[in-house]
């Protein structure tokens, strides 16, 4: 399916679970509950959410009846604003010919096919919202 390191997909899958439940922020989940619906280790599951908060993406509070929850609405995040944290955005992709082939004369013969990708993929990124994830949990 998509690659992305393990981070962003562990980030992906917390933030899409927090989507499917998101009332405002009155359900909150721990990172112990996401981890366990997800199947996910635990530590990693509660770095991501540290590191997502720091972006203003989640919020959470301590101790019993404490949790996580999206800060903002899931049609207001993006899959790139979770992605871009954990992943590296290169403005460009590295000829597979080496670095010194495309730029420097005509480009490689992969070159327009995978500058139309990156860019697809990047569109991707920017337009899908977490709300995809509302809808999917609305279906079950």
């Amino acid at each position: 399916m998509i690659r992305f390191g393990k981070a962003a997909q562990t980030a992906i899958s917390a933030m899409s679970l927090l989507a499917e439940v998101y009332d405002g922020g009155k359900t909150k989940l721990s990172s112990l509950e996401i981890a366990d619906k997800r199947e996910l280790p635990q530590p990693v599951v509660a770095k991501v959410l540290t590191i997502v908060s720091s972006l203003g993406l989640v919020d959470g509070t301590r101790g019993p009846g404490g949790g996580y929850w999206l800060k903002r609405p899931p049609e207001k995040i993006s899959l790139l604003d979770i992605v871009e944290e954990f992943e590296r955005q290169d403005s460009q992709i590295m000829c597979p010919f080496g670095p010194n082939w495309c730029g420097h004369g005509e480009p490689c013969p992969m070159h327009n096919s995978l500058v139309r990708i990156d860019t697809e993929w990047k569109t991707y990124l920017r337009d899908t919202k977490l709300s995809v994830f509302q809808k999917k949990a609305a279906k079950r």
